[in-house]
């Protein structure tokens, strides 16, 4: 048997954590034969709520499961941990201006990027999942100069996952019969969906999305609106934001950091845009196609892009710079 990884999980009293664990636990991410040490970092006020979710994955009784820590405190949560996923940020309330959000997670961001600076292995791969997750990503990477930018990265995967399924219910085929669509830029409502690259296996022959779903109107329109919106549709639908499409794509993520992407096949990811072939501004976190080996993942270049995407693109990179702009404001203060 390996040795065990250590493996945090912030926010660990909330519903994507709920989601996320038990497939964290058995193996579903590092592995079938990876022990793992779980540690769940959450708020002071959230500790009863974590001994519950504590006794639950005893309950389960997974082999791979060697311990599990409940902390409020970042000195034990990030002590020299393999893998941190971030789901923990502060939501946004009702009346509350998006700078207000931004100064808040800021502050979160900062110490949770200064403890893995101080207690995380060096190698740590750092996945933000809590909203903006792309500046709260930046802001915590830039909190911890001592740990490669490379290894922070903000989950985009959610999206990629349903830009893919919505093309593969318009075709009548499986979702693993899409492969290479990009969500380009913010984790947000401006970001870019986009297709032109994407192959679709119809009947066991492979042909570009565009040709496959045979409707340009929709592929422009109401598919990028679609996904676009996804996330809110399902806050209206039930009344809680998603949690499990949510843990399914930061498995989905993690699994592919760790055991790299299929020959062939790029995914979407959140990652450091400096040495970008796009034209996207260097300084930011944004959502690129990626190919991942050896743990680390490579930017794919030299894809055609058109006007429509490069409008797309850098309406979503305008919006970043926004946003970081604004963070390094309150990070400075």
């Amino acid at each position: 048997m390996a040795e065990p990884i250590r493996v945090v999980v912030t926010g660990a009293a909330g519903q994507i954590a709920y989601s996320l664990l038990y497939s964290i636990a058995k193996g579903d991410v590092f592995g079938k034969d990876q022990p793992i040490i779980l540690i769940l970092l959450d708020i002071p006020p959230m500790l009863p709520v974590l001994d519950g979710v504590v006794m639950e994955l005893q309950d389960c009784a997974l082999p791979l499961l060697r311990e599990v820590i409940p902390t409020d405190k970042v000195e034990v949560g990030f002590k020299d941990i393999d893998a941190a996923i971030l789901v923990g940020s502060m939501p946004r309330k009702e009346g509350m201006e998006r700078k207000d959000l931004l100064k808040a997670n800021v502050a979160i961001f900062k110490t949770q990027g200064s403890a893995l600076d101080k207690y995380a292995k060096k190698t740590v791969k750092v996945l933000v999942v809590g909203n903006p997750a792309n500046t709260n990503c930046l802001i915590a990477s830039k909190s911890a100069p001592s740990i490669p930018k490379e290894n922070f990265s903000c989950l985009t995967r959610l999206d990629h996952n349903r830009a893919c399924s919505q093309v593969a219910m318009r075709c009548g085929v499986s979702s693993d019969s899409v492969k290479n669509v990009i969500i380009w830029g913010n984790h947000s409502s401006t970001q870019y969906p986009d297709v032109h690259h994407a192959k679709v296996n119809v009947h066991g022959s492979e042909m570009a999305a565009y040709d496959a779903v045979k409707d340009d109107a929709w592929l422009r329109g109401n598919f990028i609106s679609t996904v676009q919106q996804r996330g809110a549709a399902v806050i209206k639908a039930r009344k809680l934001s998603s949690a499990m499409s949510a843990a399914k794509a930061i498995c989905d993520h993690m699994r592919d950091i760790w055991f790299g992407t299929k020959e062939g096949e790029f995914i979407s990811m959140g990652v450091y845009a400096g040495g970008n072939s796009y034209g996207i501004p260097e300084d930011l976190i944004y959502s690129f196609p990626v190919q991942i080996k050896n743990k680390t993942w490579k930017m794919v270049d030299g894809l055609a892009i058109n006007d429509f995407s490069r409008a797309k693109m850098d309406a979503t990179a305008a919006e970043l710079v926004e946003e970081r702009d604004t963070a390094l404001d309150f990070l400075s203060q």
